[in-house]
């Protein structure tokens, strides 16, 4: 049991250093954006600047949204106790199926400890909302795979 809560630990630090970086990489493109915006304002005229400027009114926009959600991903990790063990699945919860290992939290795709697979997973996800609230013992199919409850923790 406390190797599961140690292991759901490292999976929960892996999403925050996930998102963590997700914020920076927004934050920095968007001060690269407002940078090259300035240099395009000195030195440039005509429609060439106008264009100019748009694109990268565009592109601090495109950044702003991608902030904007990665601080959602953010405040939704803050809801999640890794310790907590839980019967039923839910936001927080690792899962063991017969068709992988899942950590209902946040989209951030194949993780690797330890040598072993695990997929951090949004519980809206297709495949996160089949498995919200169910139980060990539980089946379901999915995109034609058969997928059943074998761990919660």
């Amino acid at each position: 049991m406390e190797q599961q809560i140690g292991l759901k630990r490292k999976l929960y630090e892996y999403c925050v250093n996930f998102v963590d970086q997700r914020i920076k990489n927004a934050k920095e493109a968007m001060e690269s954006a407002q940078e090259a915006a300035n240099d395009e304002t000195k030195s440039s005229a005509g429609d060439k600047y106008e264009t100019g400027r748009e694109m990268m009114q565009q592109e601090m926009e495109n950044n702003a949204v991608q902030l904007a959600e990665a601080r959602k991903l953010k405040e939704i990790l803050t809801g999640i106790t890794p310790g907590k063990i839980y019967t039923n699945i839910q936001s927080g919860s690792l899962v063991t199926t017969n068709n992988g290992i899942f950590y209902i939290s946040i989209g951030a795709g194949k993780i690797n400890i330890d040598g072993k697979d695990y997929f951090a997973i949004a519980p809206t996800s297709p495949l996160g909302t089949q498995l919200l609230d169910k139980a060990i013992g539980d089946s379901f199919e999915l995109n034609t795979r058969k997928f059943t409850i074998q761990e919660i923790h």
